[in-house]
């Protein structure tokens, strides 16, 4: 059996949140098995709290030069991949997708042929990435009085986000392009589920099967999980977990240093069970009504309240202006000294990365 606060730190440890690994950028975009993208420039956060020495061009040289890249696959939602897994994945998930497009468009698109949609569709993206209202309005053309063909497009065709989008520094419109075209490669067969449920455990384990369902969105994993050679636990209520022979876990007493975690990080998403990582009375703090998933601190390794950066104007004299940027830490309860300390030292480092180009810079505690 085996406690909360074991399995946090086994997955605290598995999602490289113990200690700074020193793995390349796109090394661990594939053992996280991607990271969601839905706000473009998280995962930079994301990989920075994880890595030692991250930079920004780590992540924007990977999708400016196409070995990553931003597209729909796990829960239907955007993720940054690796080219490879893009190609292996998106097949493995197009149930989901197609279960997705059925229950939110289903009667929009009665009648309609997908495949010619899908046809069409590619011709026009193959010419110039467009945005989604750009192939609303060109598609239109061709299928005039119909709505959400550009959504159906989404499912039926894997498509790739492609840069400027997601890239630091730099802005545009989300346009897209099928993944073949951009990779210059053909997808996989759609046979990499077992594989794909090996590397969640690998970055998220030990798991229950309802766990690796709600971070994939799939249905029916059972039986490919009770075919593969893993080992069993179970959890303080008795749900029997998954994991891999010899995976590492570091007991409850393992040291889990203060992390501040972007908008949509993983580490909230990717269990039924979420109170391994956070407690159930702080998840309406955290997980808003429009779907947005705030960016939140972890103190000795759960959720313990939330961040953001206040971007600011101030004049400098002499007709100069500078920007100021504030870190607006909110703890759910108070923080004694030591780890307030702690959190202002980390603070400090996330404001070199994420608003070095500020000229003023703060901390500000909302207690």
């Amino acid at each position: 059996m085996l406690t909360r606060r074991e399995l946090n730190r086994a997955l605290l440890d598995r999602q490289m949140l113990l200690r700074p690994s020193d793995v390349k950028a796109l090394a661990a975009i594939e053992h996280l098995v991607g990271m969601q993208s839905q706000a473009p420039l998280s995962a930079y956060v994301g990989l920075w709290t994880r890595l030692r020495n991250f930079r920004h061009e780590d992540l924007a040289e990977l999708l400016t030069e196409r070995t990553a890249v931003r597209i729909a696959l796990m829960r239907g939602t955007i993720h940054l991949v690796s080219a490879d897994d893009c190609l292996a994945l998106r097949p493995v998930l197009q149930p989901l997708l197609d279960r997705l497009l059925r229950t939110s468009r289903g009667r929009l698109l009665d009648g309609v042929d997908l495949g010619e949609v899908a046809r069409v569709a590619r011709e026009l993206m193959e010419e110039r990435p467009l945005s989604f209202a750009e192939l609303e309005e060109l598609l239109g053309e061709r299928w005039p009085g119909r709505d959400a063909l550009a959504q159906a497009v989404r499912a039926v065709v894997p498509l790739v986000q492609v840069p400027p989008r997601g890239v630091w520094g730099a802005s545009g419109q989300a346009r897209h392009v099928p993944a073949e075209s951009w990779l210059g490669r053909p997808l996989g067969d759609g046979s990499a589920a077992g594989d794909m449920v090996l590397r969640y455990l690998a970055a998220f384990g030990p798991a229950s099967v309802k766990d690796v369902q709600a971070w994939s969105g799939l249905t029916g994993l059972r039986s490919v999980m009770k075919g593969l050679d893993l080992v069993t636990y179970r959890d303080e209520n008795g749900v029997e977990l998954f994991d891999l022979p010899g995976a590492p876990l570091p007991g409850a007493d393992a040291e889990a240093p203060v992390r501040f975690l972007g908008e949509f990080d993983n580490l909230l998403l990717s269990h039924a069970d979420r109170t391994r990582v956070m407690a159930e009375e702080h998840r309406p703090r955290v997980f808003t009504i429009n779907g947005i998933i705030r960016a939140t601190i972890l103190v000795d390794g759960f959720v313990a309240g939330l961040w953001r950066i206040e971007r600011g104007r101030v004049e400098r004299g002499r007709g100069q202006a500078g920007e100021t940027a504030v870190l607006e830490i909110e703890p759910f309860a108070p923080l004694g000294a030591a780890t307030r300390d702690a959190l202002a030292a980390e603070g400090e480092r996330l404001l070199g990365f994420v608003a070095g180009d500020a000229t003023a810079r703060d901390i500000r505690f909302l207690e």
